[in-house]
């Protein structure tokens, strides 16, 4: 056999290996080699250790106070702790304007806020892909109604919605429950179902006419069978970055309804509740709320990080 002969053989035998690859195969591959995107994961998984093992890490309770002994943040004439007011080194990040710690209160912060980016957008997921694959695959009445219905929710601004809300249902005994985060789940649960919704409907409509569909309903599979193996399987690229997307826009929703204080009730500590109260001392001691607000920056950046690698990693067109 000649040289160009092997060389062509070797590169039929190549290719023929790497087509043995499925989809998700090669989507875990590309995804491995985006380091923004393994960044993020990294900063997310610390993120969550933080959050399960607060009640260890954090050196204080985030609700007890220090009147005697402690020091607070530093302020604008001495921002880096450099003069003798600040040398208690039992408070590393210095205490709030009532005496509690806020590198404990940071650390608890964490386990509400990755709470609440991953309940309500499973909850969203739940409803969005029950609706959408209903209203896709069946159609007729069935799709009018609940297209209607996804449409009066939808027209209703987000941020307003929820506001509307958690003002409604504050004094209810469910704005009780869980300090508030039980409203929290369900209202920015109510307010982003529609987009799921919307997103999985336009994927079964694309789905349902394909050839394995049409065969699946000859051999007389029921719809639930069709519908849980064939069509949502297949609809599951989009629907994934979507989820991504949603973690940190839960958490920012959060932070928004407990900054301007219709959100999270007070002790919780939340990095929202954190940048509302540290809010009320700014002028002279930006640090309480610049260091719950740079946590909130950190992870939300790190979500979209990941959100942007999956997004390309399942997306033919970046196939190599």
């Amino acid at each position: 056999m000649s040289l160009a002969a092997a060389q062509e053989r070797a590169a039929e035998l190549n290719v023929i290996s790497r087509k043995q690859r499925s989809l998700w195969q090669d989507a875990r591959y590309r995804f491995v080699r985006n380091r923004a995107a393994m960044f993020g994961l990294v900063v997310i998984a610390l993120a969550g250790l933080l959050a399960i093992f607060a009640p260890v890490l954090a050196p204080y309770d985030p609700t007890a106070t220090f009147t005697a002994g402690g020091r607070q943040a530093p302020t604008l004439a001495d921002p880096f702790w450099a003069g003798t007011k600040y040398v208690d080194p039992r408070y590393a990040l210095g205490t709030d304007q009532i005496g509690r710690d806020i590198l404990s209160r940071l650390i608890w912060s964490s386990r509400v806020s990755m709470v609440v980016g991953f309940v309500p957008v499973a909850i969203v997921f739940l409803i969005g892909v029950s609706v959408g694959m209903l209203a896709g695959y069946h159609g007729g009445w069935i799709d009018q109604i609940l297209m209607r219905i996804t449409d009066v929710v939808y027209a209703f601004p987000d941020l307003l919605f929820l506001i509307i809300i958690f003002a409604t249902l504050r004094t209810h005994p469910i704005g009780d429950l869980m300090g508030g985060l039980v409203l929290m789940f369900a209202g920015i649960a109510i307010v982003n179902w529609v987009g799921m919704a919307r997103l999985v409907r336009g994927q079964v409509l694309s789905l349902k006419e394909k050839e394995y569909v049409e065969a699946a309903r000859a051999i007389g599979a029921p719809a639930t069978r069709i519908m849980s193996r064939h069509l949502l399987p297949n609809a599951l690229g989009p629907v994934v970055v979507a989820v991504a997307f949603g973690i940190p826009s839960a958490m920012l929703a959060e932070g928004t309804l407990s900054f301007i204080g219709v959100g999270i009730r007070p002790p919780t500590a939340t990095w929202g509740v954190m940048i509302n109260e540290g809010y009320q001392v700014f002028s002279t001691s930006p640090w309480p709320v610049l260091m719950p607000a740079a946590c909130i920056a950190v992870v939300m950046l790190a979500f979209t990080f990941v959100g942007d690698g999956i997004r390309d990693a399942i997306d033919p067109r970046m196939k190599i």
